[in-house]
C-alpha cells in the first residue's frame, strides 16, 4: 500500500465529519440489546472513529481516536466501555513544527494522578513525512500541550514514523512501540521500540526492531503495535495489510522484554474478516473485572474504504487458553457487557 497512508486516515475523517459530530455528539451509542440491557452488540461507536484506544481513569473511560469531525484527536467518553458519548478534542492546538489535517492513532497513558501523556502521528511540515509528536495535560480529556520544537520521532529516510504506542512493563519502565511507514515509500515497516524517560517526554539509549512483514497474511505491512503483559508474559499484538481491504486482520507475538526478541504466533491472524465486520484491526487491550477486551475498528462488510459509516469500534473478549490469547470474534450477536 505505497502511498496510501494519507487516505487511510486523513481523508476519510474529513469527508466524514458532519458525520461523527452528528453521531457522536448526542449522547450515548445505541449499543444497548433492547430486550436485556445487561448485553451488548457490536459496534460499540457506529462512526467513522478508527485506531481507538481507551484509557479508564476512575469511573470513566476515555477513548482517543484518529482525527475527525474537525478535531484532532477527538476523545469519547463512556462509564462501561459500551456507551460511549462525544467529549470533544484533547489536543485543540497542534505545535507550531506541524500541520493539521492528519492527526493519526493517538494512544494515552496517565503517569501520576495529574499527569496525562499523549503520542500521536501527525503531518511534520520540515521533513513532509508523518512523524510522532508527545503533549502533556492534568486531566485525561486534555487539552493535552505539546511544547516541543520538533517530532518526538520521524524517520523521514524510512517512510516517517507513525502508531506510537506507550507501554508501562511490571517493573516501572515505560517504553514506546511505532511503525516506521515503509510502504509509504516502498521499503519494510518495522515495528521499533525504545526506553521513555520517567517523565514520558524523551527517548533513552537506542531503538530496538522488534518485528516487520514476513507472513503471506501479512501483505505488504505491519502496524498498530500494542504490547500487553499477562500472568508474567508478554504479547505485542499488531495488524498487517492494507487497512482498506477485507485482508487487514490483527495478530501476536511473544516477546521476552520490550526490546525482544518476538516470534510471531503459528496461528495467526487471531482476528480477521467474517459475516459480521471486515478488515479488522489496530486493536488495544483493556482489563475491566477480570476480564480481558480487545477494542478495534471494523468496516461493514462490503464498505471497506468508505466514509459512511467508516471503521467503526468494536469490543470483543479475549479467552487465554494454555496462556494463549484467543478473541472471539468480530461478533454481532448479543454477549454480556464487561
Amino acid at each position: 500500500m505505497i502511498g496510501g497512508r494519507t487516505r487511510r486516515r486523513g481523508a476519510a475523517a474529513t469527508i466524514a465529519a458532519a458525520l461523527f459530530v452528528a453521531g457522536c455528539g448526542t449522547g450515548p451509542t445505541p449499543s444497548s440489546t433492547r430486550s436485556d440491557p445487561s448485553m451488548f452488540t457490536n459496534p460499540v461507536v457506529r462512526t467513522d472513529a478508527p485506531d481507538p484506544q481507551a484509557i479508564r481513569v476512575g469511573e470513566t473511560w476515555y477513548l482517543f481516536h484518529t482525527n475527525g469531525g474537525g478535531r484532532n484527536v477527538p476523545v469519547l467518553t463512556s462509564p462501561d466501555l459500551v456507551e460511549w458519548s462525544d467529549a470533544g478534542d484533547a489536543l485543540p492546538e497542534l505545535p507550531g513544527w506541524a500541520d493539521a489535517g492528519k492527526t493519526w492513532a493517538p494512544e494515552a497513558i496517565q503517569l501520576a494522578p495529574d499527569r496525562f501523556l499523549l503520542y500521536y502521528t501527525v503531518a511534520d511540515r520540515s521533513s513532509g513525512r508523518q512523524c510522532v509528536g508527545r503533549a502533556v495535560a492534568g486531566k485525561p480529556l486534555g487539552p493535552y500541550r505539546d511544547d516541543s520544537t520538533a517530532a518526538l520521532i520521524c524517520q523521514p529516510e524510512l517512510g516517517g514514523s507513525i502508531d506510537a504506542s506507550p507501554f508501562r512493563d511490571a517493573d516501572g519502565s515505560l517504553w514506546l512501540l511505532w511503525k516506521n511507514d515503509g510502504n509509504a515509500i516502498g521499503v519494510d515497516t518495522w515495528l521499533w521500540s525504545q526506553r521513555l524517560s520517567d517523565d514520558g517526554l524523551r527517548l533513552v539509549g537506542e531503538p530496538t526492531k522488534l518485528l516487520k512483514q514476513t507472513e503471506p497474511w501479512e501483505g505488504a505491512l505491519v502496524e498498530g503495535p500494542f504490547l500487553h503483559r499477562h500472568d508474567g508474559q508478554l504479547f505485542l499484538f499488531f495488524a498487517a495489510n492494507a487497512y482498506d481491504k477485507a485482508t487487514y486482520a490483527e495478530g501476536y507475538a511473544v516477546c521476552d522484554s520490550p526490546t525482544g526478541p518476538c516470534v510471531k504466533a503459528p496461528e495467526n491472524p487471531i482476528l480477521q474478516t467474517n459475516q459480521a465486520a471486515s478488515g479488522p484491526g489496530h486493536a488495544s487491550i483493556v482489563e475491566k473485572d477480570g476480564r480481558t477486551w480487545l477494542l478495534y475498528h471494523a468496516w461493514p462488510p462490503g464498505q471497506e474504504g468508505s466514509t459512511d459509516p467508516g471503521r467503526q469500534v468494536w469490543l470483543d473478549e479475549i479467552s487465554w487458553d494454555t496462556g494463549k490469547p484467543v478473541v472471539h470474534g468480530p461478533t454481532a450477536e448479543p454477549q454480556p457487557r464487561p
